[in-house]
Parts: C-alpha cells; structure tokens; sequence
C-alpha cells in the first residue's frame, strides 16, 4: 500500500508500506552504515526513533538472531530505500521482510533516502510521521505536533533489567556491575571473557546498594538519550565518582559528565553510523569508530576541571569522544566500543580492566 512520509516542516516524501500499513510517528534518525541494519533495529538507544537507512539496499545478507543487540525491536518505524528481493549469507535464518513482520515493525521502502539525508543533514534532525497516502496533510502536522509535544521520554524504565540479574564470565576475574539502561548484547560479550562475573543492575539502583553489592568497577551503560530518569542516574554516578573505578558508554558518557559538572548540548545532526574518524589530542593518533548519538558533552563545561582529560575528539568536528581521570578512575567513551574483530576485545574495556585490577 502506499503511503507517505511527512516532515514538521511539511515536506513530504512517497514511499510503500512494507506489511500492514499503520501510522507512527517520532523523532527522525539517520544512519549511515553500509551493514548492521539488524543490530540498528535492536538497539535500545534507538527506541522510539524513526530509523532511516541511507544505504539503499537493505535486507540483501538476510538475518539471524546471534546479532540481535536485545530482545526486540524498539524503533518506533523504519524508512528504507529498497528492499533486497534475495538474501545471501551462510549464517541467515530468515528475510529482512519476514523478520519485520515478526517484530511487528512499521517500515516504508521506496523513499528517496539520499534526498532526505541531504534535508536533514543541512537543516538539523526533526520528526517525522508516517501514514497511509490520501490523508489530509494539515491534520497530519497537527498530530505530528501534538506527538512532538508528548513523545514518551521515560524509555530507559521500560528496557532496563527489573531486578539484578547476574551473567557468568570467565573462571576467575573482577566482578563487574552495569547499571542497564540498554546495554547491548555486543557490549556484554567481550565482558563475559573479561570479568568473573558481571551483574546487571536496574536503572534506579541508588549508590548505597550498588556499593554494598562491592563490585570492583561499574559500568554505565549506553541507552535512549533525553530520557527523564537520567537526573536520577547523575546523581547516582556523582555520588560513586572516586569510590569506584567507572566506565560511561555513549549516553553513559553524558551522564558521567553531567555528574563531573559538566553540561550537554544538542548536534545539528547527530553522529549515527560506522565510520566517525576519531584522534588523540596528546599522540595524533586516529581510529575509525561506530557511533549513535545526538548530543554531545560541552567541552567548556569541563574546563574547569584539572582532573579530567579529553583523549580522543572527533576529527570532523572537534566534539569530545572520550575522557579519562587517572585520580578519580574514571574512564569514559561517547562512541560505541565495538569489537574491532572477530573475538577480539575493545581497547576501552581492557584499559578499563587494568584501571579495576590497579585499584
């Protein structure tokens, strides 16, 4: 059926439903990875989003659950340009059409993806509403800013563990807490052949019972950015700050650099892909890193702060990528520390091993 895809500002973008034809809006997000649209769908930092792919082929390497990031699909829609009609690759089990259909995912193919890329990337990231073709274009944007007046920003309660949930790690290491509020199942492997035991903590654990359970080192994981319990989690992580050595992940770097004092602020667009080159401001060293993000930490706010340094920027922009306190053991990432290779494990989880074991 088809269908069209309506920006606030009122342009409008024609495309097919993929399945049953239902209305969804949200807050737009462009990825520009070639591979990973299984991972991308299952992220739970991507929940309520509107996910558009700018590759314009998708679902041509098929899908298998060992790459799902968490148990569901938690994007509100996905915008596609086409569809791949075959799927080729040794590990799938299933189509890119029959696994939407079993997550019940909204999507839409057929859109110009390039020219709405190009839109957004020149007038910043807005929302969005998708719905059957016909309807009238003036009720649409009424509900599209009704929605934007309301969409839901208490995600984390709904994708965090309900209880401590204890995950087995290699025969003997440090024990290791992470206080969930949407780790990733690519996140948990290289910890599981790192730590002793890892232990899952829901959102709300204060600071007293996250102390009590005498992890060695915590993690705070990546997770839906703006959401209204994160004042809640600042104020938990400022006040384990030097007490426990402490790794921030994507949205947990911005909450440990709210708890350091510092202060966030909004991207035009955000970094959401696999290829955001990265360098040290100390070795002028660069990496290539994958990640998902729309705001990012404010460098002048932790200016004032002669214990903490920046060690990675973005190349493209200069924003803060990473930091790292030596005195108070804190170690944090704004991009995603994904594997680099087949069982191989992340610089930054093992740096943030040896700072644990050095405690």
């Amino acid at each position: 059926m088809k269908g069209i895809f309506l920006l606030e500002d009122g342009q409008r973008f024609e495309g097919v439903f993929m399945g049953k034809p239902e209305e969804r809006a949200g807050e737009i997000m462009l990825n520009t990875a070639v591979v990973g649209y299984q991972e991308m769908m299952t992220d739970p930092a991507n929940a309520g989003k509107i996910l558009v792919l700018t590759y314009p082929l998708i679902g041509n390497y098929g899908m298998a659950d060992r790459f799902n990031e968490s148990g569901r699909c938690w994007i509100a829609a996905l915008v596609i340009k086409e569809e791949s009609r075959i799927f080729s690759n040794w590990q799938a089990k299933s189509s890119f059409g029959d696994f939407l259909s079993s997550q019940g995912v909204v999507a839409m193919s057929e859109v110009d993806t390039r020219t709405l890329a190009v839109k957004i990337r020149d007038q910043g990231e807005m929302f969005g509403i998708l719905c059957r073709h016909g309807a009238d274009k003036e009720e649409l944007l009424k509900r599209l800013k009704e929605y934007k007046g309301k969409a839901r920003r208490d995600l984390i309660r709904q994708i965090s563990v309900k209880q401590i949930t204890e995950i087995d790690g290699k025969d003997s290491g440090p024990e290791i807490a992470i206080l969930d509020l949407g780790v990733t199942n690519s996140f948990l492997r290289p910890l599981r052949s790192l730590a002793g035991k890892i232990r899952l903590l829901p959102h709300d654990t204060d600071a007293q019972a996250i102390l009590s359970l005498r992890p060695q080192g915590l993690i705070i994981s990546n997770g839906p950015e703006e959401d209204e319990v994160i004042p809640q989690v600042v104020e938990t992580v400022r006040k384990l700050i030097g007490k426990i050595p402490l790794l921030g992940v994507s949205t947990g770097h911005q909450i440990t650099c709210l708890a350091l004092g510092g202060e966030l602020k909004r991207m035009k667009v955000g970094h959401h892909g696999a290829n955001y080159p990265v360098i040290s401001p100390s070795s002028f060293q660069g990496d290539i890193t994958v990640q998902n993000h729309s705001w990012v930490a404010d460098e002048e706010s932790l200016q004032g702060r002669s214990d903490v340094r920046i060690t990675l920027r973005n190349l493209n922009d200069r924003s803060v990528e990473e930091i790292e306190s030596a005195s108070l053991r804190i170690l944090s990432a704004q991009y995603y520390p994904i594997s680099p290779g087949i069982d191989e494990i992340h610089p930054v989880f093992e740096r943030f091993m040896r700072m644990v074991q050095d405690r």
